[in-house]
């Protein structure tokens, strides 16, 4: 069965990813999605397989992405973190852009 995370932690990644993390959302939403034109990104929901985002592309159309954890399935609040750096890291090789550092 697939972990579902509370609405606590569902409020608190969603808020982060989508206030700070914008250009992440379209890096991972461009590597994963089925289109490279998307203008922009906003992650919508997450459970213990993966993320979601509802992605905009160049002429406005909007397509839902999902990108399974790197990692596999997980069950805890602290590794979602890990799993989403993992799911940018592995954008940025896929799309040739420098990753930056992570702290």
């Amino acid at each position: 069965m697939n972990h579902r995370f509370d609405d606590a932690a569902l409020s608190g990644v969603l808020s982060h990813m989508n206030d700070d993390h914008a250009d992440d959302n379209v890096l991972i939403a461009r590597a994963f999605g089925p289109a490279d034109d998307v203008v922009s990104a906003t992650m919508t929901d997450f459970d213990g397989s993966g993320g979601r985002w509802r992605a905009v592309r160049a002429d406005g159309e909007e397509v839902e992405v999902h990108a399974g954890w790197p990692g596999g399935p997980i069950s805890e609040r602290r590794e979602v973190r890990r799993e989403i750096v993992a799911l940018y890291d592995e954008a940025c090789r896929r799309l040739g852009v420098e990753p930056r550092p992570h702290s």
